[in-house]
């Protein structure tokens, strides 16, 4: 049963990859406290990233995060990548992860809510 379980969450990364694109694209212009993202990550389950997450966000769980993260093309070590999750646990350790694996920009946005509040959209004029 626990490999069912497993088997169906492997799917569901793989579908938001899919789905959601595995590329650095946004639909927008956003900055996150002045800083402006190549890529934001929602390092949620597939199941929590389902039922709502950021617009533009990629879905990598923070414990795929080490392979996942190779999925981005065109993410170099030094893009700024904004991380987040349901309370800022995860995505706390999804950062060490990635500092480890030797990205230097790495922001940890915290609780999803926060991410929203935090995110701002810029116009051609301004931000």
């Amino acid at each position: 049963m626990k490999d069912l379980a497993m088997s169906a969450v492997l799917r569901l990364f793989l579908l938001s990859l899919l789905m959601f694109g595995a590329s650095l694209a946004h639909s927008a212009d956003v900055r996150f406290n002045g800083v402006k993202p190549a890529v934001i990550i929602d390092v949620r389950t597939p199941q929590e990233f389902a039922a709502g997450h950021v617009d533009g966000a990629v879905n990598i769980p923070y414990d795929q995060i080490d392979q996942g993260i190779a999925s981005l093309k065109g993410l170099k070590k030094d893009s700024t990548i904004l991380l987040y999750c349901h309370s800022g646990r995860r995505s706390a350790i999804a950062r060490e992860t990635l500092a480890d694996k030797g990205f230097k920009q790495v922001m940890n946005g915290g609780a999803m809510t926060s991410v929203m509040q935090n995110l701002k959209t810029c116009s051609a004029k301004a931000c």
